[in-house]
């Protein structure tokens, strides 16, 4: 949301923005246009985002994934079921993600602080999608393997279930050139909410669960060291996301009525649904420390989590039963794995925890 600034060079800016929406007429952050002035700046806190996210920069190059082959030789045919299935997702999400951000979220939020930040997480999702790339290149030596991997929406059932979802929630703004109507804002804060709590939010958090479950059966350490950094930057994108929410809500608070909650409450209910189906194609009638009905209570936790975050009342009630979810901060299991500790180039202070975010 806009913030209010205390000292005196920043209120200064904040009331030379006031000038500024006077004289541009545009007012709120989903007005049609495209806004290209970064002084007076409108919304501080997306450009302080941006700024964070440049000092989390990684390379794919620094993920030592070695001892994850000797490991793979050691799992049980269902553990690497629930990798190749793991990696097949792990492929195309962070696509779809992409081309939403460059077809969406790009062309309708109206301020060039937000797009600096945009442009960043574009280049992090590309940086996953190598980071996916040479997973699947180092698991599945197998081209054959490969190549279905890579069509995981086509013919992996469970899989094509998340992508219809997602398609279903966000397709429908991509034809929209400008939000005129409180109808197409509508449309537009569903696609935004379908990206952060249920692709970013849920589904990936889903996924993270599964690895951090073999790491803390000290496995697969080159996918855990991946992951960690990953997740920093989705809980960042996430973060990001639900901010612009709440611009929103604070500019236009008649779009949050009964009907919103509503129509959010049944788009995480039914992600929970999809992303339980893929439990069950990853765990099958269940391994030793990880079954369907576990990731059930843990998917409800975490939408329980997003609806709250959201302004929403919870569904669920279900509680984390995962505890190795809960075991260190991201910062801190870079050292757990005795990684360096300047895998980030850079480091953000703080930290992220995975109590306060899994």
């Amino acid at each position: 949301m806009p913030v209010t600034m205390t000292t005196t060079p920043e209120k200064t800016e904040t009331s030379a923005a006031a000038s500024h929406t006077a004289t541009t007429g545009s007012k709120n952050l989903l007005d049609p246009g495209f806004e290209l002035t970064l002084r007076p700046m409108r919304y501080p806190d997306f450009y302080e985002r941006y700024r964070d996210a440049i000092k989390n920069t990684w390379t794919v190059e620094e993920v030592d994934l070695h001892s994850d082959v000797a490991d793979l030789a050691k799992l049980s045919p269902g553990e690497q079921h629930m990798i190749g299935r793991l990696v097949a997702f792990f492929a195309t999400g962070d696509s779809i993600v992409a081309n939403n951000l460059v077809l969406t979220l790009y062309k309708h939020i109206n301020s060039p602080e937000a797009r600096l930040y945009l442009s960043r997480q574009l280049f992090e999702e590309a940086v996953h999608v190598q980071f996916y790339l040479t997973l699947l290149d180092t698991y599945l030596p197998d081209p054959d393997d490969r190549a279905a991997a890579f069509a995981a929406v086509e013919n992996i059932p469970s899989i094509r279930e998340k992508a219809e979802f997602c398609f279903k929630w966000m397709d429908s703004v991509e034809t929209i050139d400008r939000l005129e109507s409180k109808a197409d804002r509508r449309r537009f804060l569903l696609n935004l909410i379908c990206f952060a709590a249920c692709i970013e939010g849920l589904f990936f958090y889903g996924a993270f669960a599964y690895v951090y479950w073999f790491r803390s059966r000290g496995l697969l350490h080159g996918l855990a060291t991946g992951t960690n950094w990953v997740f920093r930057d989705e809980t960042m994108h996430m973060n990001f996301a639900f901010s612009v929410v709440d611009t929103v809500r604070e500019e236009e608070p008649d779009l949050f009525d009964e009907e919103l909650e509503r129509q959010v409450t049944d788009m995480l209910k039914e992600a929970v649904e999809a992303e339980l189906q893929f439990g069950r194609d990853l765990c099958g009638d269940g391994l030793p420390g990880m079954n369907t009905e576990s990731m059930r209570e843990y998917l409800q936790c975490v939408a329980d989590q997003r609806l709250q975050r959201l302004g929403f009342a919870p569904v669920y009630g279900s509680e984390n039963p995962f505890s190795f979810m809960e075991l260190q901060n991201v910062q801190e299991l870079t050292n757990f794995f005795e990684r360096r500790a300047s895998a980030y180039q850079v480091a953000v202070e703080g930290s992220v925890s995975f109590d306060d975010e899994f």
